[in-house]
């Protein structure tokens, strides 16, 4: 069994139920106890009606991966007591609502069983249909509480910041608190073996999700133009910037908004007026999906041929098509990296945290401006919707936006003739203007073909000319884009080069975690994580230098290591891609399996074996068939 500050527990309920509020006061109040926590929120795609899962997992070691098992799971939903019983562990404990009956056949001699009658406490307690669902849900938060040895008057604290200015709110959630504890703690034995202890692990940390981190790293980068069409998940981050736009970009004396955010009629006008805005002078964004992206792949091009800085974030989801809108994947590395048609590439940047959409939204800005191209953030649902603790951001009030070589009319003063799309440099990057900055400099924007001038041709020559300019160019940004980050260690003791690890994104806490079970359990690994595409040098030469190599991604195909094959040079056939593309968040026990696997290490030693069909793994409430090729 899990130990002190070593746990997960899993909450299963309805959709549209009021649950997501108590789930965040555990995790709040868990967190203000000093200890690492994440959530991981598994909810439809529709309103209301069906399951929906929460996972928090407590770790006082810091790992912040979904669990690999669960030691707790809350079943309060009979639809699915099923998949809840099955996916406890052995010696776990299942926590339900007795009010209503469970069936004998889901019963399991290895797990523990505690009811509490939370619809019965309520239906006594309150009055009216809503209020005793809705307090239901706060009633077993009290339950977990004594179970779990949640400090109470952190509890209390947090509802009060919650209801303080609403009496009969707060005086009902404070009586629903109490009567699921007082109800554990009478009937069962408080806390369970794994609970709970305060530590001071939090202090300087915050509980953040990843649109919230990127609309602010939106704001302080200096972007003033939001354009976008609702799409999960990406919704929220435009909400944020918005939000954040309305306190901090109002001029205080004249009541001026300095900011404009267009709600468009779809994907592909948004992406236009980013590119317009952009072209205009202002720092301009968009936020979507990958269907978003799909819609938007025809100003992409534009953007990218007339030189036109934009930043798109991809927050990714389960595709294809329509797909699985509210689960996880990396499935659009392709469409971004080669978007719209013809001999396109670009910037794709991969944070792993909140923290690195916060800073990488603003390193996007810089980028898209210094290299006049789209530049696309990559994300994904787990990042951008669920809440990761996270150091508190940090900001150099010395930063100024690297705008690029925009000439005024002090440097057209300084030259003959303006040709837009003339190399001076040698670099690929042309110099541009602003419009109605100085008639010198003014030109006929195409996106047909144009040569340095930015006159139209058909020639062939003159053609090539700018788009083998356009590929030195983003191959430059390899170098100033953010760089992999590289966790080695010495070869092991038999001299043997260290197995190879490569990921990006938010497989990285996952894959962090397995790093360190695999060298506990005696296999040298170094682990490289990319951050940015076109790849930097770094990554071909460890690519090179590892024999024995493994890329774990989050999508059917094995587009990273395509990706790195093609761009680097190293064969295909060296990379074992290993593959987790269900929808939910990756965790250590797959990559850790997968990697003993390819090295034909039969068991992990963590009580799964490796060679086990998906339907002998841990239960989920999604099919979860990590792949190996």
């Amino acid at each position: 069994m899990s130990g002190i500050n070593d746990f997960a527990f899993r909450i299963g309920t309805v959709n549209g139920t009021g649950s997501a509020s108590a789930n965040g006061l555990l995790m709040q109040a868990i967190f203000r106890m000093g200890i690492p926590v994440s959530g991981k929120n598994l909810f439809p795609s529709n309103i209301q009606g069906l399951p929906t899962w929460y996972e928090i997992r407590v770790s006082g070691d810091g790992w912040i991966a979904r669990p690999s098992d669960v030691d707790l799971v809350v079943a309060l939903n009979p639809a699915t007591y099923a998949k809840d019983v099955a996916a406890v562990r052995t010696g776990g404990y299942l926590l339900y609502d007795s009010s209503w009956p469970l069936d004998a056949a889901l019963a399991r001699d290895d797990v523990h069983v505690l009811g509490v009658p939370f619809g019965a406490l309520c239906t006594e307690a309150f009055t009216g249909d809503r209020e005793r669902t809705l307090l239901r849900n706060i009633a077993y938060a009290g339950a977990l509480s004594a179970l779990l040895d949640i400090d109470t008057a952190v509890l209390d604290a947090l509802v009060k910041e919650r209801y303080g200015k609403k009496p009969k709110l707060l005086d009902a959630n404070a009586k629903a608190l109490a009567l699921g504890a007082e109800y554990a703690r009478t009937q069962y034995g408080c806390p369970l073996p794994f609970h709970l202890e305060p530590m001071d692990a939090t202090r300087d940390h915050v509980l953040l999700d990843g649109n919230t981190a990127a609309g602010l790293g939106a704001l302080y980068a200096g972007a003033t133009v939001g354009a976008w069409y609702p799409i999960t998940p990406s919704t929220s981050l435009m909400e944020a910037f918005t939000e954040f736009c309305a306190r901090w970009r109002v001029d205080p004396a004249t009541k001026q908004k300095r900011y404009c955010i267009l709600q468009a009629e779809d994907e592909l006008s948004a992406a236009g007026m980013v590119v317009g805005a952009g072209w205009a002078g202002a720092r301009a964004f968009t936020c979507t999906a990958g269907p978003g992206i799909s819609l938007m792949q025809e100003f992409i091009g534009l953007a990218y041929y007339a030189e036109i800085p934009g930043v798109f974030f991809d927050v990714q989801r389960a595709g294809p098509s329509t797909g699985m809108p509210t689960r996880t994947q990396q499935a659009d590395l392709f469409s971004l990296a080669y978007a719209s048609h013809g001999d396109t590439k670009h910037i794709v940047l991969f944070p792993a945290s909140p923290e690195e959409c916060f800073t990488m939204a603003a390193a996007a800005f810089d980028l898209a401006e210094r290299y006049q191209t789209p530049v696309f953030v990559a994300s994904d649902l787990d990042i951008g919707m669920n809440d990761w603790m996270c150091r508190r951001f940090t900001w150099d009030d010395a930063y100024r936006p690297d705008r690029g070589k925009v000439l005024g009319k002090a440097e057209l003063d300084r030259i003959a003739k303006f040709a837009r799309y003339r190399d001076v440099d040698g670099d690929g990057i042309a110099a541009r203007t602003l419009p109605g900055v100085d008639p010198r400099g003014a030109y006929f924007t195409r996106g047909s073909g144009h040569d340095a001038n930015a006159a139209y041709t058909e020639d062939s020559a003159e053609y090539r000319e700018v788009v083998d300019r356009l590929a030195r160019k983003i191959a430059g940004a390899a170098d100033t884009a953010p760089q992999p980050v590289i966790d080695a260690v010495p070869n092991g003791s038999d001299g043997e080069p260290a197995v190879g690890v490569v990921s990006l994104g938010g497989c990285d806490g996952a894959v962090r975690e397995a790093t360190a079970t695999l060298r506990a359990l005696g296999v040298a690994v170094d682990y490289l994580r990319v951050r940015a595409f076109p790849f930097a040098a770094s990554v071909r030469e460890f690519l090179e230098s590892h024999p024995r190599l493994f890329v774990v991604e989050q999508n059917r195909d094995a587009q990273l290591r395509s990706l790195l094959a093609i761009e680097t040079g190293v064969a295909r056939d060296r990379m074992t891609a290993v593959l987790d593309y269900g929808g939910l968040p990756l965790t250590a026990r797959v990559v850790v399996d997968a990697v003993l696997s390819g090295l034909g290490t039969r068991d992990s030693g963590l009580g799964s074996p490796l060679a086990a069909s998906p339907e002998s793994r841990v239960p989920s409430p999604a099919p979860r068939v990590p792949t190996v090729v």
